[in-house]
């Protein structure tokens, strides 16, 4: 893969995670349907808890050895590449050990003394044989992202939630009859058996390679050897801020927690009510606002070896044109999802959860803008890792998680907004983070985002798609339903957006060149005069 086609590992990584998406629809949905909004808030106070764990054992690794293996190729050290992968494949064994100990021994701690969600314990224990092998797979994640190799990690992803939606569904049945609490844990084991079935892949696609890799080595360069201490140190300076960063959002997560559930009790919801609030927040809501995500995730984790190697051969001008066409693209994902969730929050969680009240549609209307900076801060986090500034998105993040507490703890003890409070509270956290981030991309490389191109025409594009989307909802749910109604204008909106940003030039021809089959459909939208 070349330097400059990470929309091209982006594809790849984005396709495989709309999959993943899917199949964690597919987990989801059902679960919330199954288990209801009670079982989803015992599923949900253990799973920020796992991945806040799982964040710290190595959530900065695959960056790391992404950037660290993508600058040794740049000079031609394939030598020094592959060390950089076993030193780190050690590392991550070790870290692994130590957060499934943490988990495993600690969750009745956890449960009765810090978030006092005794019901959630039997979640902890099944998800937490999870963190012995989601490392292994971050390692040879990380090896193949530095190489340029994004299939490796999109199958290794589809792999990884097939095992844990066929699993955790079908053991969620099975308990179901003992008890909700015992259902959520069933959902919550299908997360281990996905990374058990996520890391066999990864060793297979890598001894697939070995030949290849072995007369790689062979004729690599020769380069003096990096000790393991210095690797080690290498890898922790950069991998150290993306942890501590890939951490706040789970720890705000788990503050979310205690926050809501104890400000909601204490504004005069009973336990159980506060529970089933938290249950539509995070385990309903906020599981359409990350849909987005996966897109953006992949851009950033396409732009951190790209950027990277640019900068590694002194190439700026590379690098800012890389940066721009992130931005462009960012915001071409997450604008329309952000306006198209707002405009259909409530038939949308009707569609979805029918069994579940309107405020779960009230909830999802207040963290749609959410989607917009999500999006941006992904992209400028994978921007800045790429530069050698990991520390720069950690600390903003950390301001905008001051914003976050301060916001949720006022907020959800009003009884008129409850959780809707918290997610105020997150908006505005992802709003501070996204701000301070562009500033620092702005001054480190010089970059300049032109108003019309990144801010008015799609703007103009998504308001317009919101317009189709609120009219043909309401010119249709009378005779369809809400159900099907709800799908066809989806349909209209994403048209009607896709239009009128190729209609005004928001998307520019050699942006959709630098995509598999990008000659092929430029050609195609010019014929249809889409594409200027």
């Amino acid at each position: 893969m070349g330097k400059n086609s990470f929309l091209k590992g982006a594809f790849i990584l984005g396709i495989s995670g709309i999959i993943v998406k899917i199949m964690g629809a597919f987990f989801r949905i059902p679960l919330g349907n199954i288990i209801t909004s009670e079982g989803m808030g015992y599923y949900q106070t253990a799973y920020p808890i796992y991945v806040l764990l799982l964040a710290i054992s190595s959530g900065g690794f695959p960056a790391a050895i992404s950037k660290l293996v993508s600058e040794k190729i740049a000079i031609g050290d394939k030598k020094g590449a592959h060390r950089v992968f076993k030193v780190s494949f050690g590392a991550l064994i070790c870290t692994g050990i130590i957060s499934f100990a943490m988990l495993f021994f600690g969750s009745h701690y956890i449960v009765t003394s810090l978030i006092k969600n005794e019901k959630a314990y039997y979640s902890m224990l099944a998800i937490s044989p999870a963190l012995l092998f989601v490392p292994i797979m971050a390692a040879f994640r990380g090896y193949f992202q530095g190489r340029q190799q994004m299939g490796p990690t999109g199958t290794s992803q589809v792999i990884e939630q097939f095992g844990r939606v066929v699993i955790g569904i079908y053991l969620a049945f099975l308990l179901l009859g003992r008890g909700k609490e015992y259902a959520a844990a069933g959902a919550s084991f299908g997360a281990t058996a996905g990374a058990i079935l996520g890391s066999i892949f990864m060793f297979f696609v890598y001894f697939k390679n070995r030949n290849k890799i072995k007369s790689e080595l062979e004729s690599s360069k020769s380069f003096k050897e990096d000790t393991t201490y210095e690797i080690l140190n290498k890898l922790l300076v950069i991998a150290v801020p993306i942890t501590i960063g890939s951490a706040i959002m789970p720890i705000m997560n788990m503050i979310d927690v205690s926050i809501v559930m104890r400000r909601l009790q204490e504004s005069g919801f009973t336990y159980e009510q506060a529970n089933s609030l938290y249950g539509q927040l995070t385990g309903m809501a906020a599981t359409l606002i990350n849909l987005p995500q996966v897109l953006t995730m992949a851009l950033a984790v396409s732009l951190v070896p790209v950027i990277s190697h640019s900068f590694t051969i002194g190439d700026l001008a590379t690098a800012r044109k890389d940066v721009k066409a992130a931005t462009r693209t960012a915001l071409i994902i997450g604008l329309p999802a952000a306006f198209g969730l707002a405009s259909l929050s409530g038939p949308i969680m009707r569609l979805l959860y029918p069994n579940e009240p309107a405020s779960a549609g009230q909830i999802l209307l207040y963290l749609s803008m959410g989607v917009i900076f999500i999006s941006l801060i992904q992209t400028f986090t994978g921007i800045l890792q790429g530069m050698g500034k990991a520390h720069i998105p950690v600390i903003n993040l950390v301001i905008g998680s001051i914003f976050k507490i301060a916001i949720t703890y006022t907020l959800t003890a009003v009884p008129s907004l409850n959780v809707k409070g918290a997610a105020i509270g997150t908006v505005i956290a992802y709003m501070v983070a996204t701000i301070l981030n562009l500033y620092a991309i702005k001054k480190h490389i010089g970059v300049k985002f032109e108003f019309m191109e990144f801010v008015v025409k799609p703007l103009v594009s998504v308001i317009v798609m919101s317009i189709v989307a609120i009219t043909s909802y309401r010119l249709l749910v009378s005779n369809l339903g809400n159900s099907m109604a709800c799908v066809v204008s989806i349909g209209f909106a994403g048209i009607a957006y896709f239009v009128v940003l190729l209609g005004v030039g928001g998307i520019k021809e050699e942006e959709i060149n630098m995509i598999p089959k990008g000659k092929k459909i430029s050609k195609i939208l010019k014929k249809a005069k889409l594409l200027r």
